[in-house]
């Protein structure tokens, strides 16, 4: 009866429409949160300020999936179309993306926590991947389709080596490293040429080139954990990363005035991805630069995080989030 009561809770035509893009909230959540443990680890902030932002974000994504389960049971259609759209398949890869992120928070907490999550989201991770490759094979996809999201499911392999280093041996480690640097060049053209040579992107999806920051930043982070050798390749891939930061935001403009799509979440976990890939470039150099530069980042992601964070709020109470588009 109890269980019954919960379902009818949650009205059905949002539920039905409720979008697996909710996952990217968790993603920028637990993004910030590893940003303040960092800087906690580095420059002694306050610890708590991660770590209850990191219990929050868990909390949220236990929600979201719990929420996205019963869409699954209850209107499978729609799943299965998400499944099969051009675009919306590629977000899928955040869910598996989130639980890797989760059992690097969780490493803070409980090694067997942090275990099974990593195991989790790497399965599942690997898994997308062969089905976006696939699916993208086997459809007839137009240049209109193509935006920096495609880079979830693909470039998201570079995190796992992150959360899986003690977890299981860096020859697989490798792997997915290898799979996320070669697929990162190829879409990156791929979306280049669809950006300069072709009709700009709808609104809804401007916010997604901040996503072009995230695969060099992330690798730079990935490749120091996976060598511990800050090398020559270790500074293109960091240079690469702020390249893009300050290119996103010289292209201010074209943020201004946007409506709000849930796809504002692109703002926010790649620019935790190059705020931790700054400290972590200040911990391995002690150039002061990188010091400010993590604080200057830091202050723009926890800023960016809270702005769409309130704009999502307020509008889930207009009911504007979770409709057929």
């Amino acid at each position: 009866m109890q269980n019954s009561e919960s379902i009818k809770a949650i009205p059905s035509n949002r539920l039905q429409f409720f979008p697996i893009m909710m996952f990217a909230t968790v993603m920028g959540l637990m993004g910030l949160s590893m940003v303040f443990i960092k800087l906690n680890e580095s420059f002694d902030f306050p610890y708590e300020i991660g770590f209850y932002l990191g219990l929050f974000t868990s909390v949220l994504f236990l929600i979201i999936v719990l929420t996205y389960f019963l869409k699954i049971v209850l209107y499978a259609k729609e799943v299965k179309h998400e499944l099969s759209h051009p675009i919306r398949v590629n977000f899928f890869a955040a869910f598996s993306i989130s639980t890797l992120l989760l059992s690097m928070f969780f490493r803070h907490i409980d090694m067997y926590i942090a275990n099974i999550l990593f195991f989790i989201g790497a399965l599942v991770h690997i898994f997308f991947t062969f089905y976006t490759i696939k699916f993208w094979i086997n459809n007839n996809l137009e240049i209109a389709h193509s935006n920096p999201a495609w880079f979830i499911p693909i470039v998201g392999n570079l995190i796992v080596p992150i959360a899986g280093v003690g977890f299981i041996d860096k020859s697989i480690l490798y792997f997915y490293y290898s799979i996320g640097i070669f697929f990162w060049i190829i879409l990156f053209s791929i979306i280049l040429n669809r950006i300069i040579f072709h009709k700009q992107f709808a609104a809804k999806f401007m916010p997604t080139l901040f996503i072009l920051i995230a695969p060099p930043a992330i690798g730079f982070i990935s490749y120091i954990k996976l060598t511990s050798n800050l090398d020559f390749f270790a500074h293109i891939l960091y240079s690469l990363g702020l390249f893009f930061t300050i290119l996103v935001f010289v292209m201010y403009k074209n943020y201004m005035n946007i409506k709000f799509f849930i796809s504002w979440w692109a703002f926010t976990f790649p620019m935790a991805a190059i705020s931790l890939a700054t400290i972590l470039m200040y911990e391995l150099t002690s150039v002061v630069f990188y010091e400010y530069l993590s604080y200057i980042f830091t202050l723009i992601t926890t800023s960016i995080v809270v702005l769409v964070a309130a704009q999502t709020v307020v509008h889930m109470r207009k009911k504007e989030i979770c409709i057929m588009e």
